[in-house]
Order: structure tokens, then C-alpha cells, then sequence
């Protein structure tokens, strides 16, 4: 039995101009709704993660505290949970998947709070990476909606140097000779296990393989790291999803929409909710430079750089206590206030 529930969004209409005919959103709830409705935490989805990849963070001495807070983490369009190129009927699905946005995400996990729940605001939109993504357009598409945010290792529009990332492991998947007719007509095997070696060396700073921290999160050696940790993780996905949410990510702008029209600018100074902006000094992807330029663009936002040099895997520490007690600390000055 599945360790989550399924919210039909019936047919719906993407931003790409389709229209799925039976969209479904898989998510999972953590805590208790208050009576007042007052203490929703929306938690979504990173890049090729499901919830149990990133619900290690929910606990009462961890960084969303379910003992005070209804924590709802959506699993966001393309992660083989949700409506993904891997569970959809024809004519969809096969090399006819339409691609997902976050316009998409956030309009359907405003339908699922909305309709399942009676929640129309948020305490607090959290999210790492393209979780952060997406809290960042919750901030701007419903800026009186949301109280607070807390937007880690992310941006609110994809950077150019963070596009060529995702061209070349956009590349190296498509690259397998399974890879026919937009489409993979078998499990491309070697392109995941090059597709993951890839990803490990933008994911992690270039510190965290000069000292060797891979030892501090339990791997004999770097090879064994690289196996288990990294090819160990994808080869648990769709390729076809895969390519579904590096599209999702490539296209990531709280701005491209029709309530601000690409105006950027407008889109972060919109953002009325109070937020701290989380990067890490080391990220590869969101760099604190592009970081600090969006902040200074939001009216309520302040700019907390994690000093670590565990990359962009300082904003999900799943073998780092130092950072956890940094977004914990986060989270606490948040909600305290």
C-alpha cells in the first residue's frame, strides 16, 4: 500500500496550452490542521525527489515541526508520483508528455489545499531547490496568501550557467541508444549511471571532494560514494521523468506568466510575505551572487547565506548536522516572529 494520497484534479488545462484530461497530484501530510486553519506548511518537492527522499527533515527536533505545524508535502508534476511521463494514458505519455511548469505545480497544490483541506493561506512556504522554486512563485502568484518563506539553495528565475547544467545532463540521458523518438524505448541504463556521475560533480563543492566528506556520510571511498549515493538514486527513476523536470526546472521564472508578463523585477517586488533567501556558498547551481541580486528585489526578505562546503547538498543535509541547525535555526526565527 502507497504511504500517500492522490488528489484528482480532473481535466486540467497546463500552462504549455494542453490539457490533461484526469491530472493527479500525490502528496502526504505531516501533523494536525489547526481549527483556524492558521498552521500550514506547504513543502514541495525537489529535482527527481519524491516525499520520502525529502521528509527526513519533518520530525519534533527537526526543521518542520509537526508537533505545532500541518506540514503538506506535494509531489510536484514529473516525479513519477504525480501526473508524470511515466503514468500517463495515451494520447499522452510515449513521447507525447507535455511539459510541466511550476505555474502548473503551484496552481494545482492551490486547488488541492483549497478544495481537500479549506486552506487558502499559508503560515509558511519551505523548499529546497526546485521546492524553493516553487515556494518563491507561491510568493509571487498569491502574495496575499502566504505569511512567510523560507527559500533555500534556489532562484526565482533559472540562471543562464544553471541552463547549460541542464543542457549536458539533458544531453547525457538522451545521448543512450534507448533514447528513440523523444522517447526511451528501453531502461537506458548507461545513460543514468553517466547521467548521475555527472550530477555529482555540479551537486557537491569542490571542498567537499577535496577533504573527502564523503567518509563523514558513511562511504568506504569515492567510487563506492558515486555508486551508491548517486547512480544508486536515479537509477530509482523514469529517464522520461527525468527529462520532464530539467525541462520544468529550465523554465523556471516566477515571472513567466500572465500576471506579470516577464517582468521580474515586478514579480520579486511583489512578493509581500516575509522570506529569508537560504544559498550556500558553494552552490554550483544557485550561486549567493544570483542570490543576493533576486533578494534585493523582494521589499520583505532577508539574505542568509549557509556558510558550507557541502554545494547545493547544504540546503537538503541529510549527513550534515552543522546546516540542518542552520535552516532550523531559520525556520524557528520564521515562525517565532
Amino acid at each position: 500500500m502507497s504511504d500517500y494520497e492522490v488528489f484528482n484534479l480532473g481535466p486540467t488545462t497546463l500552462q504549455c496550452g494542453l490539457t490533461l484530461p484526469e491530472a493527479q497530484l500525490a502528496y502526504k501530510t505531516y501533523g494536525t490542521l489547526a481549527p483556524d486553519k492558521s498552521n500550514v506548511v506547504l513543502y514541495p518537492t525537489s529535482y527527481g525527489a519524491q516525499h520520502t527522499d525529502i521528509d527526513w527533515l519533518i520530525g519534533p527536533d527537526r526543521v518542520l515541526d509537526p508537533d505545532n505545524y500541518f506540514i503538506v508535502i506535494p509531489n510536484q508534476f514529473g516525479n513519477g508520483l504525480s501526473s508524470s511521463p511515466s503514468n500517463l494514458a495515451e494520447p499522452y505519455g510515449k513521447g507525447r508528455s507535455p511539459r510541466f511548469t511550476h505555474w502548473d505545480n503551484v496552481h494545482a497544490q492551490e486547488r488541492l489545499l483549497r478544495e481537500m483541506f479549506g486552506i487558502t493561506n499559508l503560515a509558511l512556504a519551505y523548499g529546497w531547490s526546485m521546492g524553493g522554486q516553487q515556494a518563491l512563485h507561491w510568493g509571487a502568484i498569491f502574495p496575499d496568501r502566504v505569511a512567510r518563506i523560507c527559500a533555500v539553495c534556489t532562484s526565482a528565475r533559472t540562471s543562464p550557467h544553471n541552463k547549460v547544467f541542464l543542457e549536458g545532463i539533458r544531453a547525457t540521458l538522451t545521448s543512450d541508444a534507448a533514447y528513440q523518438g523523444g522517447r526511451f524505448v528501453e531502461r537506458p541504463l548507461r545513460s543514468l549511471r553517466a547521467f548521475s556521475r555527472v550530477y555529482a560533480g555540479w551537486a557537491m563543492s569542490q571542498a567537499f571532494y577535496r577533504e573527502q566528506l564523503w567518509e563523514k556520510a558513511g562511504f568506504t571511498s569515492l567510487e563506492d560514494y558515486l555508486v551508491r549515493a548517486w547512480e544508486g538514486n536515479y537509477l530509482r527513476r523514469h529517464g522520461e521523468d527525468l527529462l520532464s523536470m530539467i525541462d520544468t526546472w529550465y523554465a523556471s521564472d516566477i515571472s513567466d506568466n500572465p500576471v506579470y508578463e516577464g517582468d521580474l523585477e515586478r514579480a520579486l517586488g511583489s512578493i509581500s510575505a516575509r522570506a529569508i533567501i537560504m544559498p550556500s556558498t558553494t552552490d554550483l547551481y544557485f550561486t549567493e551572487t544570483d542570490s543576493e541580486a533576486e533578494t534585493r528585489l523582494m521589499p520583505n526578505a532577508e539574505f542568509r547565506p549557509i556558510e558550507s562546503i557541502w554545494g547545493h547538498r547544504a540546503g537538503n543535509p541529510t549527513h550534515w548536522p552543522d546546516d540542518e541547525a542552520v535552516l532550523r535555526q531559520a525556520v524557528n526565527d520564521l515562525l517565532g516572529a
